[in-house]
């Protein structure tokens, strides 16, 4: 959406038109937003009332913006005697600057106005508007238009004010001035959120749980600290440097400060996805870890003490299993949407147990993982139990609320995300390929952290048994011999869903997959049907359903092209994996560094530069955490013991890569990579 311009901090975010305008929109979440609801939905500026123009927008950073205008028509303001200045930052309230300069050569007399309104929309009604069921009113006092919602204790509120005195009315304020031969005019305006009642057990509380506060100094200053934390990387590649900075940028931004819990966790993405995600927050811890480990266990503390407990088939809770998505709006707080929290995922529970590995392989953070072991054997055990709903060893997975609930509950939970190479759709349950890739893993993992940190031999032999068990098993009945390659799943007759996609390259990743079959998968993920020039499409181009702007059904995901990867580098596909780096990177380039959530699946030969999905959430976690893992895969950096193993193997023309102060359990170490340099000294590429 170039026409719109985002600023955020953590899960309060501003979405307006280039003018800085806000109107609400029926297709996109226009407006400013925080924990779920729309605090303003209507913030639009004219002088005398004219609408005004944007001459440039400076929106270099994530937390603030400026915008330089002019009133009347682009054709009329090359001589304009006034312009404006809009500043804004937000920093879980918002505050807006706006200066009016005269450049005429007497005094002029302007009549300022904002209109301001809030629809208090919940996240959800942004593309279902539905009558609100509560009430909203408007009242004005001195230097202040105070805006509120409720809906029984459920209580919103809006507070503008404003550094010079004005008209105002319940719609808004107008300041009708005189600025002086070419000098100018300023007022400040804050919009503070009120947050009183959140979701579930909070929802009859009438206290503030949450008010915005931060100022930009602060959090300028712990955005910085953060990325003083990380690796200091050099290289030749400016495309890689780029992206590097923007992801650290970004993933500083995404943190959020979350309702009564306490901690700061990561949102999964702008605008759809401000808040917590289990397998969106697993993979992008999984993919920080080299570089901000103190970043993952708020994490995996908070989805451990969130564990399903009980069977509750409206939220599709588990014992055991892990959440997928948690929301703090009036839908889920009523109980119209399941998400308080919502476990519809069937992956988000084995993650965590691999995620727990990974984390203490790197870190060497015994005591979490100590602390944690219970709600490990918990996930574990529901991939045997709750996870194997039909008794054959594998996970699958169907909604027991068929209204609310997911339908997919897969990375691809998209309805159509999941067919037959012909286009149909299966029935349910269902069982994807990477979810028993998963499943795999997470037993390996478990093993090794049952004998070497919780000191439970015996669990970990069973583990272990399990583990080769279900690879023996996977390998036999997911396996297409005539086509040579994995089923996308098994149907509930265990057919194969021979649909050839891109979560082959998940079970590279997981380790499930029999090496001698692994070749065979490589060639598939950069053959032709999969691999567009840009990297990994989600479903090939000669399938069914196959369309390059289909969300899960030919797109390009970046954090999905990130996984294959570090697939490909594990079984020793070290080329190919460069190759997906390197067209990842390229794409970067033309997202200002931003890989966005996904991008169209066009080939590279013939769009020339990577085609955006119109709606694709930007930044988004995952997406921010892929140049740092591809980083991690070109780089070959894997802990062993006490030690970093570096392996690099860049791809021809990057040049020289080397990243310094490498965090871990063996302190710090510093990594040099070099690559070919082609003889026309291109490395830029």
């Amino acid at each position: 959406m170039r026409s719109l311009v985002s600023i955020l901090d953590g899960n309060t975010f501003l979405v307006s038109d280039h003018r800085g305008d806000i109107e609400p929109s029926l297709d996109y979440p226009t407006g400013l937003f925080s924990f779920d609801t729309r605090f303003l939905s209507t913030w639009r500026l004219t002088l005398n009332g004219e609408r005004l123009h944007a001459l440039s927008v400076d929106d270099a950073e994530s937390y603030r913006t400026r915008f330089f205008l002019v009133p009347g028509e682009p054709t009329h303001y090359l001589d304009a005697k006034v312009s404006l200045i809009r500043s804004r930052a937000i920093g879980t309230s918002l505050e807006e600057e706006l200066t009016v300069i005269n450049h005429a050569g007497r005094e002029m007399e302007f009549a300022v106005r904002l209109d301001m309104g809030a629809d208090f929309a919940d996240l959800f009604e942004i593309k279902n508007v539905r009558q609100k069921h509560g009430r909203i009113t408007a009242s004005v006092s001195e230097n202040e238009l105070r805006l509120s919602y409720r809906r029984e204790a459920f209580h919103r509120e809006t507070v503008i004010t404003t550094s010079a005195p004005g008209q105002l009315d319940v719609s808004g304020m107008t300041f009708r001035i005189r600025v002086g031969p070419h000098a100018e005019w300023t007022t400040r305006l804050y919009v503070n959120t009120i947050v009183y009642g959140a979701r579930g057990e909070d929802i009859r509380s009438n206290l503030p749980l949450y008010r915005g506060s931060r100022g930009v100094a602060a959090i300028q200053t712990e955005q910085n600290e953060l990325i003083n934390q990380a690796p200091k990387l050099g290289c030749d590649c400016e495309p890689l440097a780029g992206a590097y900075r923007r992801s650290l940028n970004d993933v500083a931004a995404l943190r959020y400060e979350s309702i009564a819990l306490g901690v700061r966790l990561l949102a999964a993405g702008l605008p759809w996805f401000m808040t917590l995600f289990g397998r969106d927050s697993i993979i992008t811890s999984l993919q920080l870890l080299p570089y901000l480990p103190e970043l993952i266990p708020p994490t995996a503390l908070i989805l451990a003490g969130l564990q399903g407990y009980r069977l509750d088939d409206f939220r599709d809770e588990e014992p055991g299993k892990i959440l997928h998505e948690l929301r703090y709006g009036e839908m889920a707080g009523f109980e119209e949407q399941p998400h308080s929290p919502y476990y519809g995922s069937a992956d988000s529970t084995p993650l965590f147990v691999i995620l727990l590995d990974e984390y203490e392989r790197w870190t060497g953070d015994v005591r979490l993982v100590k602390q944690l072991e219970p709600a490990a054997r918990a996930a574990l055990e529901w991939i045997d139990t709750y996870g194997d709903l039909l008794g054959t060893g594998y996970i699958w997975y169907q909604t027991r609320n068929p209204e609310t609930g997911l339908q997919n509950q897969c990375w691809k939970d998209s309805w159509d995300a999941i067919s037959y190479a012909d286009g149909r759709l299966p029935g349910f349950p269902r069982a994807t390929c990477e979810l028993q890739g998963y499943a795999y893993d997470a037993k390996m993992r478990g093993a090794r952290l049952a004998r070497a940190v919780w000191g439970d031999p015996v669990y970990a032999d069973r583990l272990e048994r399990e583990a080769a068990a279900l690879k023996q098993r996977f390998n036999r009945d997911f396996w297409i011999p005539e086509k040579e390659y994995y089923a996308l799943a098994l149907d509930a007759d265990g057919r194969h869903v021979d649909a050839l996609s891109s979560n082959i390259g998940h079970l590279l990743w997981s380790g499930i997959v029999d090496e001698s079959r692994a070749g065979r998968i490589a060639q598939h993920l950069l053959g032709p049907r999969l691999f567009s020039g840009w990297g990994v499409r989600t479903l090939a181009d000669d399938q069914g359903l196959y369309n390059p702007i289909g969300y899960h059904v030919g797109t390009v995901w970046p954090f999905d092209n990130s996984l294959i990867a570090w697939g490909l580098w594990r079984y020793g596909f070290r080329e190919e994996a460069g190759r997906i780096c390197e067209s990842m990177l390229a794409a970067s380039r033309y997202f200002g560094g931003r890989l966005p959530e996904a991008f169209a699946g066009y080939e590279r030969e013939l769009t020339q530069y990577p085609v955006e999905y119109p709606t694709a959430c930007s930044p988004q976690a995952w997406s921010t955490g892929t140049p740092l893992l591809l980083l991690r895969v070109m780089l070959g950096l894997e802990p062993q013991g006490e030690h970093l193993i570096i392996d690099p193997a860049l791809p021809e023309g990057m040049g020289r890569v080397e990243l310094l102060d490498i965090p871990g359990r063996w302190g710090r170490v510093d990594a040099l990579g070099r690559s070919r340099i082609p003889h026309d000294g291109a490395h830029d590429r």
